[in-house]
């Protein structure tokens, strides 16, 4: 019995050595248009989302994730270029990465990965341009049906670097409400209508479905594959709100990140080290052992996940150039443990989106009842007039005021910060190359506001 409890023992050591010898897998699930703040795993008490709590109890979440840009092309392109949007083209929305600039995947596969991408994971189906292995995109099929397909026939010799992605809570939102719209909070940056509550359940339904899914996909990598898998769960920015997507505010930029990796990660634990989209690849080249490329605006931060280091970035910097001519504001950011400077390169230009500009289905929903409710009601029309007209600079206490509501750059008492948060986005505009670019026809103030249909060409 001794003997046999020895080899035994000796079989599960050999077992974990050769497991640690291993290149992990990298399974990244990504929801579309979701703020850090609409899921259970980070304090809310109204969004069901029991996938992402239970991910959160498993593993490690990042109390300070950002991505590189508020909309979904350039947020996506710098992900898998490690480049932010200056440097590798795709600065407006639905403008793929410039030709000459490399992609991460193909190192991965250099270090013997196979690299997927199922569901809407690449902006606008430029997945082939980031030399993908295996592309499955937006058909249909739902994203868990795709990937149990995936898995079952891929050549598991390989470890694997997988990306899904899911169109949810990307507009137009259910129209079939898992939430009662006088149950739902409204951030104190909307107007509160009943429409607004319509809205505002219909987009917490589609965060649950998005749960749902992702609940199904980390069972299906359980199943599937081995337990040296490191598995994600992130956003590739905030939800289609007013001072959320198409902004710099956090709500934009701020992006739920929650990793578990069984054995490595301690479960239940959060880090408040900052890290932005760019520099996702990076580690995993060099958790795969490899070299990170040089030059790459995104930084590894692998040994955060080690338990070697505790800090990664003191600030993150963030852009916004806009979306064809439904919004055309430059917007460029820099943002620390606590504050945020935000420069309105263009300030003479309304800022409009989708959702005041679009003739579609998701346009003009609930703003129409915002403008309404701003003949009457003087708080309605501040909210509606701060999210059109926006000063030169924008400087906000993010401790005191985490929904970036009072503008201290006049404040005299915050005049050495604002020169130094003002010669750092400087610095950085000057390192990146940054042209300052206005992609598309502006309205400026006192213009009259018309609507363009959805899939007009920019002019």
């Amino acid at each position: 019995m001794k003997r046999l409890l020895l080899l035994s023992l000796f079989f599960s050591w050999l077992s974990s050595a050769l497991c640690a010898d291993e290149k992990p897998n990298f399974v990244v699930f990504i929801s579309d248009d979701q703020s850090q703040l609409d899921s259970q795993a980070y304090g809310s008490t109204e969004v069901r989302t029991p996938n992402m709590l239970k991910l959160a109890a498993e593993g490690l979440k990042f109390s300070h994730a950002f991505v590189a840009s508020a909309a979904c092309g350039p947020s996506r392109t710098a992900l898998f270029t490690g480049l932010w949007p200056a440097r590798n083209g795709a600065e407006p929305n639905h403008q793929p990465k410039n030709r000459s600039v490399a992609s991460l995947p193909p190192a991965l596969r250099a270090l013997g990965y196979e690299v997927a991408s199922i569901g809407k994971v690449a902006h606008n189906n430029y997945d082939k341009d980031h030399g993908f292995d295996y592309i499955d995109g937006p058909r249909g099929l739902s994203e868990s049906k795709a990937v149990a397909k995936f898995l079952a026939t891929r050549d598991d010799s390989k470890p694997l670097c997988l990306f899904v992605g899911t169109r949810h809570p990307h507009t137009v939102w259910s129209a079939q409400r898992t939430y009662d719209p006088d149950a739902v909070m409204i951030p104190p940056t909307h107007v509160d209508t009943a429409v607004t509550r319509e809205e505002r359940a219909s987009y917490l339904t589609d965060v649950t479905k998005a749960d749902t899914l992702l609940g199904e996909v980390q069972a299906l990598v359980r199943e599937k594959l081995s337990p040296n898998t490191l598995f994600i769960y992130t956003a590739d920015h905030g939800g289609a709100w007013p001072f959320s997507k198409w902004t710099l505010y956090d709500s934009g930029i701020r992006v739920p990140l929650i990793m578990a990796w069984p054995g490595q990660l301690k479960p239940g634990t959060t880090s408040d080290a900052m890290v932005c989209w760019p520099d996702l690849l990076p580690t995993f080249i060099e958790l795969a052992g490899g070299e990170v490329p040089a030059g790459l605006d995104g930084k590894s931060f692998a040994g955060l996940l080690r338990g070697t280091t505790a800090i990664h970035r003191d600030r993150v910097f963030t852009t916004h150039s806009g979306d064809n001519d439904f919004n055309v504001y430059p917007i460029r950011s820099v943002r620390t443990q606590d504050w945020k400077y935000i420069r309105n390169l263009h300030p003479e230009f309304q800022q409009h989106t989708h959702i005041s500009r679009s003739s579609g289905p998701s346009g003009l929903v609930y703003w129409k009842t915002w403008l309404a409710a701003a003949e009457r009601d003087p708080a309605a029309a501040v909210t509606v007039k701060r999210s059109i007209e926006h000063p030169a600079e924008e400087l906000y206490d993010l401790s005191s005021d985490p929904f970036e509501m009072r503008n201290l750059a006049n404040d005299a008492a915050q005049a050495a910060r604002l020169v130094t948060m003002r010669a750092d986005l400087d610095a950085w505009m000057k390192q990146q190359g940054d042209k300052e670019t206005v992609f598309g026809k502006p309205l400026l103030h006192g213009e009259p506001v018309t609507l363009i249909a959805p899939g007009a060409k920019r002019k």
